[in-house]
């Protein structure tokens, strides 16, 4: 009976306890929020993105960068490098006065990009750049390439040579402007190569962070006035975009291509370069957002905000040791980097920490004398699939070589080698020959005075006594 009235009691609590989660649930009010989700990554609304340390060429991000997309006007940082070459190379002056052909205007249709350039009006060079490079003229594009080349076609066949030239591998272009075409393409890196190359000359940089220029008056209009439509430097039509520090470099936009934009900035001692291309144009209320831009700012605030320049490895630091021989003043010698390693990191990762060493030596072991300075080996700092240097390895100090020890080296190398041993045994070959052919002769020699001996004995008669005469 005591053992049924447990049982009844046990079954009745699991009752009572199963009645009571409902209701306890439902004083505790509302159940917990779900976990919230991790935080987005890092991301540019567009087709491809790339941000660079033009000074170090370190990539601090990339999104599709080597797809190949339309540029559109972007394209006229080549045609604008290709005219500074041509000026350098003393083809053109800035000075130079270039008269519109009817080629040069009727090429390009008069809704796309245009500074109202009329056949026959004469421009010089340098306004002809602040044109295409300011206010995107597409006639003035096509001016220029005449001006260098003779023709349109012969000046894109020269686009095409200098891309090639540069390493752009996702690149094709089919005019000299960025107007639409299925055969006018390339990548965010091949736009960070031409930019490169465009960097090298000083008056692009003016050109390009110009946000207000004036072209005189010609032949046949009115002096014209240029604003640059980049909106991180110009506040024309918007101050909305303005970005500290932004000096450059080009803007783009087609149907076909969206918003693109090719920038630069510097602050401090810290310069950047970005490209964006595909970017969309959103509303947002009363407010019409271009994503190349409000995306271009957020790269740069990536770039000096959350990276900063870092020691990985210190010139001057001993990392490692080599094993020396043939030298009694020590057997180890230190080594050092060749140079100095600085990177621009993520502002949170830890040089040491975070980057792993690789120690490579060129032997376990070198024999001396060992110059100070000498390249012992390599270290390559790496984290994950990132090298951020590869760099040689010195040897820190001289070390001397001792003569004894390289006698006895050089002494136990002869005898380990089977030559001498070949000479010594012919030698003791020979030798015993000798020895033999000596035992030989005198055996001889023996056995013929033996008989010489007895022939003379047998000579004196019959064997009887050998007297002397009477």
């Amino acid at each position: 009976m005591k053992i049924r009235r447990i049982y009844a009691l046990f079954f009745s609590l699991l009752i009572l306890l199963s009645l009571a989660a409902p209701a306890m649930a439902a004083e505790g009010g509302q159940e917990p929020d779900p976990a919230p989700e991790e935080e987005a990554s890092f991301y540019i609304e567009a087709k491809a993105a790339l941000l660079i340390d033009p000074d170090t060429e370190e990539v601090l991000y990339e999104q599709n960068a080597y797809e190949s997309l339309y540029p559109a006007s972007v394209t006229k940082i080549l045609t604008c490098l290709l005219v500074l070459e041509a000026i350098d190379q003393g083809k053109l002056s800035m000075d130079t006065i270039l008269t519109a052909s009817e080629t040069a205007i009727s090429a390009v249709p008069p809704d796309g990009s245009n500074v109202g350039i009329k056949p026959g009006e004469e421009l010089a060079v340098e306004e002809l750049l602040y044109c295409i490079m300011l206010s995107s003229a597409n006639e003035g594009c096509n001016m220029l390439a005449e001006a260098v080349d003779g023709s349109i076609e012969a000046f894109v066949d020269r686009m095409n040579r200098k891309a090639g030239e540069l390493g752009c591998e996702g690149s094709h272009f089919s005019n000299t402007n960025g107007l639409p075409d299925a055969d006018h393409y390339t990548t965010a890196w091949d736009l960070w190569l031409i930019i490169k190359a465009a960097r090298a000359y000083p008056d692009f940089h003016s050109i390009v962070n110009t946000t207000y220029h004036e072209v005189p008056a010609t032949n046949l209009a009115e002096a014209r006035q240029l604003y640059n439509t980049n909106y991180l430097i110009s506040s024309y039509r918007t101050s909305y975009y303005l970005y500290r520090g932004a000096n450059g470099i080009k803007t783009g936009s087609t149907s076909a291509a969206g918003y693109c934009l090719a920038a630069s900035a510097t602050r401090e001692d810290r310069s950047l370069v970005s490209v964006v291309l595909g970017a969309e144009q959103v509303k947002i209320d009363d407010l019409t957002l271009t994503k190349s831009f409000t995306g271009t700012a957020k790269l740069f605030d990536l770039g000096f905000n959350g990276f900063e320049r870092k020691i990985l490895l210190a010139g001057d630091e001993l990392v490692g040791e080599v094993g020396v021989e043939l030298s009694q003043q020590q057997n180890t010698v230190k080594v050092h980097p060749a140079q100095e390693i600085e990177r621009l990191l993520p502002v949170d990762m830890d040089p040491v920490a975070d980057i792993d060493r690789i120690i490579t030596y060129t032997a376990e072991s070198v024999e001396a004398p060992v110059s100070k300075g000498q390249v012992m080996g390599r270290i390559t700092l790496r984290s994950g699939d990132t090298v951020y240097a590869e760099v040689d390895l010195l040897a820190d100090e001289d070390v001397s070589v001792s003569r004894l020890l390289v006698f006895r080296r050089d002494l136990v190398d002869f005898l380990h080698k089977p030559t001498p041993w070949l000479i010594l045994g012919g030698a003791a070959a020979l030798l015993t020959l000798l020895l033999i052919l000596r035992a030989v002769v005198r055996a001889r020699r023996r056995n013929y005075n033996r008989r010489q001996a007895a022939r003379h004995g047998r000579g004196s008669g019959n064997g009887g006594y050998r007297g002397r005469r009477r």
